[in-house]
């Protein structure tokens, strides 16, 4: 397989900068997993990669070898695209089959080759068929079984499960992990489903407006965002992100979350994490809906708060809490915690709620880096 390298990219579109500054490398045999909102700049950087598109500055090596003036065929790379590009004059079996007829392997491994993806990817009773009569879904498995048949260096998958209803999407899913460890692939996956990126990956790469902002295992990159965008973007649902600002309370450091009566005393731990060159006192609390304890009776902190809507999603349920109103807008700012099915409220009571110490998160508000 392969090791991939990326140094210094920027790609541009007229005026507008697609990938900035992009540093990134993919170890031999890895699954890292391009997650972001649409037009992030994933697809591009993947795109660079395959030699689809050509970077204005920095360099692409695959194996130590700078690639970018090789062309696709050159790189020893299966692309996958999102919206297909089947051959529509071939049946399934010869779209598949096309990549190894290409290096003209013997006939009865690429029959052997092609009912083995067929059947994996639940398509042998289609071969047969030309793709205008397929489903967009059956389209979508018969071009990424033509890149599973081939044995490349590297797998660029953009966005292959798109198409897919939800019960296939889990089922292929499972497959192409499988496949990954047992052919032992290095493999690029473009998504914006979360729960794709946590299923898959060995790392995961966050990419906002062409910017790399983090890359770590799932774990990390879900319990310890390094920015705003990435504690707003992982989770579902989404980290709850409050602004506050730091200050003094019987002589220990606090903080106030703006437009609320709540006031959280730091730990000592907590404490510690700031910066003490930091002077600025504006900050985002960051906590995720599932690190809140609820309550009908006043637990820890004793924050009070009435619930203003409620989400029964059957294995648990969303609270939307008020905390308060901001001055200056009117709008509500609200809380959302997590809560097991059997916790019985209505909307307007008043519960109260605890937050753990451990799983809360500090950022700047004008860098909008963590500061914990």
């Amino acid at each position: 397989m392969a090791h991939i390298k990326l140094q210094n990219i920027e790609k541009r579109f007229g005026d507008v900068v697609a990938v900035k500054d992009f540093n990134l490398e993919i170890e031999d045999k890895e699954f890292v997993v391009f997650l972001g909102p649409s037009g992030c700049g994933k697809t591009t950087t993947l795109r660079l990669i395959a030699g689809l598109e050509h970077p204005e500055v920095g360099d692409i090596l695959i194996d130590g070898h700078r690639v970018n003036d090789l062309s696709p065929a050159d790189r020893d790379i299966a692309f996958v695209f999102q919206f297909y590009a089947l051959y529509p004059h071939l049946s399934v079996y010869d779209n598949i089959a096309f990549p190894l007829k290409a290096v003209k392997v013997e006939k009865s491994e690429i029959d052997e080759q092609v009912k083995k993806v067929a059947k994996i990817l639940q398509i042998a009773d289609v071969l047969n068929r030309k793709p205008s009569v397929l489903s967009g879904g059956e389209m979508q498995r018969v071009a990424l079984g033509r890149a599973m048949v081939r044995q490349p260096k590297v797998y660029l998958l953009d966005e292959p499960m798109a198409n897919l209803d939800a019960k296939l999407r889990i089922d292929t899913r499972a497959e192409i992990k499988r496949l990954q460890h047992e052919i032992g692939a290095t493999t690029i996956f473009v998504t914006h489903d979360q729960v794709e990126a946590m299923s898959l990956a060995d790392r995961i790469a966050v990419i906002h407006q062409g910017v790399l902002q983090q890359i770590g295992a799932p774990h990390e990159v879900y319990n310890k965002p390094k920015s705003l965008f990435v504690a707003g973007f992982m989770g579902m649902p989404a980290m709850n992100l409050l602004d506050a600002e730091l200050t003094s309370h019987e002589g220990k450091t606090a903080l106030q979350l703006s437009h609320t009566d709540v006031l959280l005393e730091l730990s000592q731990q907590q404490q510690s994490h700031l910066n003490a060159n930091t002077q600025k006192k504006d900050c985002v609390l960051g906590i995720r809906p599932e690190h809140i304890s609820a309550s009908r009776k006043p637990i820890g902190r004793e924050i009070a708060a009435d619930v203003h809507l409620i989400e029964p999603l059957g294995s648990v349920n969303i609270l939307d809490l008020l905390l308060g109103t901001h001055q200056d807008t009117q709008e509500s700012i609200l809380l959302r915690v997590r809560t097991h099915p059997t916790f019985q409220v209505e909307v307007g009571d008043t519960i109260w709620l605890d937050f753990d110490d451990d799983q809360m998160h500090l950022f700047d508000r004008e860098t909008e880096q963590a500061i914990w």
